[in-house]
């Protein structure tokens, strides 16, 4: 099937809208790409992140990720070099190896965007994590086995999960 260019309809600094014969979709055209790192401790506690997300005006809890190639001067920087900055500056744990798993599409519907997923492996605690002066985060550990339960405590607590992290869950238990 050829795949024609899309026709811009709006611009921001981030995001651009396009129309690809009659279908609306975003793409994020200021970066290389997305990435999101499961890791999981030695002693089997998943590290999340909890952090209020604009667009829908409520804290989501979330794998560390991030966008790669968007900071000065790293436009071409390499996703698996992105994942142990996201890694670090989101959760201060640091990997001594990352496993790359697969891309999947981030929203296919809506977003020509990809996320590529990492295991992290040879965690080490170097800082509290939170990241950067613009976000506001909140690490959570917590033990694999009973990371469903505490997911569903963060729901009723009034939190979004993001599905990617079922994902992590169903991989986790293949290890």
């Amino acid at each position: 099937m050829k795949k024609s260019k899309g026709r811009v309809l709006g611009e921001g600094k981030y995001l651009r809208l396009l129309d690809r014969d009659g279908w609306e979709y975003v793409e994020r055209h200021s970066i290389r790409g997305i990435v999101a790192i499961i890791a999981i401790t030695a002693d089997r506690q998943l590290v999340l992140v909890e952090q209020l997300r604009r667009a829908l005006d409520a804290r989501v809890i979330e794998l560390p990720a991030g966008l790669v190639g968007d900071l000065a001067g790293a436009e071409h920087e390499d996703l698996a070099v992105a994942a142990r900055r996201e890694l670090l500056e989101e959760t201060g744990y640091a990997a001594t190896r990352l496993e790359f798993l697969f891309h999947s599409p981030l929203s296919s519907g809506l977003s020509s965007s990809l996320i590529t997923f990492f295991r992290a492996y040879g965690l080490k605690k170097i800082h509290a994590g939170g990241g950067d002066e613009s976000e506001d985060i909140v690490v959570h550990e917590v033990p694999l086995a009973e990371a469903d339960a505490w997911l569903a405590a963060q729901r009723v607590r009034g939190c979004y999960v993001d599905p990617r992290l079922y994902v992590a869950l169903h991989l986790a238990a293949r290890d």
